[in-house]
């Protein structure tokens, strides 16, 4: 027997024969599924026999971080439970671990909450609505991505006032949209699906209610006039004399105690070094048309708070900066319960999830590896490129079904571009079955995550745990 031909990425590659198989075949297989995994299994959650308890896996995920930052991170859980479960990728993923699965596995987000979807733009200057945040990415079973963002639209809901009936319909569509999208996907040539996008434009045509789509209209517009020198630049920046510097602005951006503004220090020229070489030359080149002036530290978001996050200023001239955000890549959530990443640099995995999931990338996009004693992962990408992140606290009925369409068809096209779209379609099916049962499954899991938050509550009351809380913007 030959032995297994190898990918790049140091994966099984499938056998040549599958590439070969109708789309009929492939639906097949997909329906034959169901006999060992039937939909309607999808609608149990039970938290399994020994569950760790959530507070211990909210603290064992912080392993490895900056002790200083874990109290704003815990405080940033504690606000909600929507909140927590932003925070909680760990325990949900140690709860998918025990859930059916078909077993058929695609790049996954590994956090496909509602929050880690958006809108940015591609080298080319359009918009492009997709996941945004892939630090957890790894290849997985595709229901755990779906779970995740499923339940997340529930527990949004309800911590916007909505109603039980509201939430689940809300999941119901948005789970739908990802069924329908993927017989949709599974029926395109392989290039015409690697080629396919959202496009901002599109979807703002296609609101249907005329002041929501005025609103949506406005914002796009608002954010694609902004410019990195015009907007961002005097946000993120003091001059000193001449020099331009990143502005301490606690808790969120500090320089690090015992290193001046405008201080660059060799371990951070050799960490960047090693990130332009993993560039494009091109892109190589146009790097260096800028000199780096500044670095500070970034706290970013609510479950990356105490990882290594840098915001580095570069500047090519008078009024001309580009920002790069340098973050921690730590080792995925999905880790211990999917199997270890084959890529030695988590920084790697990161760009090499951005790049399966996304139909576009950000060119500066690049991996790299810290040159001082801990030897952290990264991986590095623009900071704020007209990226638009939508006030989803703030949705009522209407915003929750027409953005539960927009995730849905989104993580739809991520998962298809793995290769296995008919596979899924045909396990699917055109029946609502699999809509309604993780419909159900949102609902039970939406319950879990308050008994959770609740618990962290708690502990944080009894000061088992500590947090600080801060002042509502």
């Amino acid at each position: 027997m030959k032995p297994k031909e190898r990918t790049q990425r140091g994966k099984p590659a499938e056998p040549r024969t599958s590439t070969l198989r109708t789309h009929v075949e492939r639906y097949a297989a997909g329906k034959a599924l169901r006999e060992t995994c039937p939909r309607t299994s999808h609608a149990a959650w039970k938290p399994p026999a020994g569950r760790p308890d959530a507070v211990q896996l909210v603290l064992e995920a912080e392993k490895g971080r900056l002790p200083d930052l874990l109290p704003l991170r815990h405080g940033r859980m504690a606000r909600s439970a929507f909140t927590f479960f932003r925070g909680a990728a760990l325990t949900m993923a140690s709860d998918l671990a025990s859930t059916p699965s078909t077993g058929v596995r695609v790049q996954c987000c590994g956090d496909a909450h509602l929050s880690n979807f958006g809108g940015f733009a591609t080298p080319e200057r359009r918009v492009l609505f997709s996941i945004n945040d892939l630090d957890e990415t790894l290849e997985a079973p595709w229901e755990w991505d779906l779970k995740r963002l499923a339940a997340s639209f529930t527990v949004a809901c309800r911590d916007n006032g909505l109603s039980d009936a509201t939430a689940r319909d809300v999941t119901t569509v948005c789970v739908r949209t990802y069924r329908q999208s993927m017989a949709e996907f599974s029926q395109m040539k392989t290039l015409e699906l690697w080629y396919q996008g959202l496009w901002a434009d599109d979807l703002v045509a296609g609101i249907k209610d005329p002041a929501l789509r005025q609103r949506a209209l406005k914002r796009l517009q608002r954010e694609r006039a902004k410019s990195i020198a015009e907007d961002i630049f005097p946000k993120l920046v003091e001059h000193q004399g001449d020099m331009p510097l990143i502005k301490d602005q606690l808790p969120t951006i500090f320089h690090v105690k015992g290193h001046r503004p405008g201080e660059i220090v060799k371990i951070v020229r050799d960490t960047l070094d090693a990130y332009r070489a993993t560039l494009a030359p091109a892109t190589q080149s146009l790097l260096a048309r800028y000199e780096l002036r500044d670095i500070a530290m970034k706290v970013v978001g609510i479950g990356s708070v105490g990882t290594s996050c840098w915001v580095c200023l570069f500047m090519a001239g008078e009024d001309d900066p580009l920002f790069l955000q340098v973050k921690e890549a730590r080792a995925s959530v999905l880790e211990p319960f999917a199997g270890r990443s084959a890529l030695p640099n988590h920084g790697q995995r990161v760009v090499d999830g951005y790049r399966l999931m996304q139909p576009a990338s950000d060119m500066f996009l690049g991996w790299t590896r810290g040159a001082g004693n801990r030897r952290l992962h990264y991986f590095v990408r623009q900071l704020r490129d007209i990226k638009i992140s939508l006030r989803v606290e703030t949705f009522g009925s209407p915003e929750m079904n027409l953005y539960a369409t927009w995730c849905g068809r989104a993580l739809a096209l991520s998962h298809a571009r793995s290769g296995q779209a008919a596979v899924l379609s045909g396990y699917m099916g055109t029946s609502d079955a699999l809509d309604r049962a993780i419909a159900a499954f949102a609902t039970a899991y939406a319950d879990q995550n308050e008994k959770d938050h609740a618990a962290l509550a708690r502990a944080i009351r009894g000061g088992k745990v500590k947090a600080v809380v801060e002042a509502a913007n």
